[in-house]
């Protein structure tokens, strides 16, 4: 298979960042690590307006969490003197980490981060702004940390819609371009409180949500109990999950690139073993926006395999057929060329994989 496009996968470890590329999406030259030693949770690509630029938020011990750029596909990186991602003073909060990066329009940037923030950027990445309506919301109080953190981890912008999930607060919207926010967790359900409060307005250990843009009311979420679609942009959500899946635990979600009926998901056995189920690597695809889920298992081990993907680890590019990439635990990437039907083990042997993203380069 030759393409018109290269493409590049990038892929965040906890030591560092990794770019796999090819032509075919059958050989791939893998550079890295960039940032050795640095944990790498968000990368991003900005080609709008004829730019060639890489974004990585990359976290070390020494010098905290840092937002870097690159304009020759991370041969250099950007060192800035100064944080661009910095709490007002006002606000007494402390940058932790940089969980997501979000592009929107021709210059916009939207940051997600620990603990529980979203910033801005109206001019390329260059300045940074709280999104104060979001930060001063009386929800914000009463989140929780998840098991990660505090984190902003999701970010969905579409001009004044904005949609984005902490965890654990939950899934929240705004309409007005971050001006206002609302709670939109109706109908998920959260099983280990009282049955008389089991369908909370927030307080939701959310794990991830896509979007097809074609489709741009219609969400799928994975809960920490439960994977969800909503037609209506969040206001209301159905089960898709519970009975259909050998489990509806799980954090990674990825969107077809170009069917909005498609999604896949990649279950965990459970909270307490965070493994895949019966120790089968599987991936599951839906055709039908969830009313059937179907295991995409070939070439992909099916014994002994006790792996875990992460919220952010998969990933899907815009070829056609459409290919699909997720990274393990334990440091394997697996890709897909053909919507998910086979897979094959694109790199082995790096640290834990916390981020997959993908790129098509003219």
């Amino acid at each position: 298979m030759h393409l018109a496009m290269d493409v590049l996968v990038l892929v965040g470890t906890m030591k560092g960042a990794f770019f796999l590329r090819s032509r075919d999406r059958d050989r791939w030259d893998v550079s890295g690590p960039h940032f050795a030693g640095h944990t790498v949770y968000a990368l991003a690509y900005d080609g709008r307006g004829g730019r060639r630029r890489l974004w990585a938020a990359d976290h070390s011990h020494h010098w905290g969490a840092v937002l870097r750029s690159s304009d020759d596909l991370g041969n250099t990186w950007s060192n800035p003197e100064r944080a661009t991602i910095k709490f007002p003073d006002d606000t007494k909060g402390e940058l932790k980490q940089i969980w997501q990066i979000a592009l929107d329009g021709a210059d916009t940037i939207y940051a997600g981060v620990e603990p529980g923030a979203l910033f801005v950027s109206s001019d390329a990445g260059q300045s940074f702004e709280l999104v104060r309506g979001l930060w001063n919301h009386p929800h914000r109080a009463q989140w929780m940390p998840g098991g990660g953190g505090l984190c902003l981890h999701t970010i969905i912008p579409a001009g004044k819609r904005i949609t984005i999930a902490v965890s654990a607060g939950g899934c929240y919207r705004s309409d007005d371009g971050g001006e206002t926010w609302q709670a939109c967790n109706q109908n998920i359900r959260v099983p280990f409180l009282p049955a008389e409060n089991q369908y909370p307005e927030f307080g939701h250990c959310v794990h991830k949500i896509v979007r097809h843009p074609a489709k741009p009311d219609r969400l799928f979420l994975q809960h920490h109990w439960g994977v969800y679609r909503s037609d209506d942009a969040g206001d209301t959500w159905v089960d898709i999950g519970k009975g259909k899946l050998p489990s509806d635990f799980g954090f990674a979600l990825a969107a077809h690139p170009t069917q909005p009926d498609t999604a896949y998901i990649l279950p965990i056995q459970s909270d307490e073993f965070r493994v895949t189920p019966d120790a089968r690597l599987r991936v599951y695809r839906t055709r039908d926006a969830g009313e059937t889920w179907e295991p995409l298992a070939r070439g992909l081990p099916q014994e002994g395999a006790y792996e875990c993907v992460l919220r952010d680890g998969m990933a899907t590019d815009g070829e056609t057929p459409a290919g699909v990439y997720f990274g393990t635990r334990s440091g394997k990437v697996y890709g897909s060329r053909d919507d998910g039907d086979g897979w094959s083990r694109l790199v082995d042997g790096l640290p834990p994989v916390v981020c997959v993203k993908t790129v098509a380069l003219s």
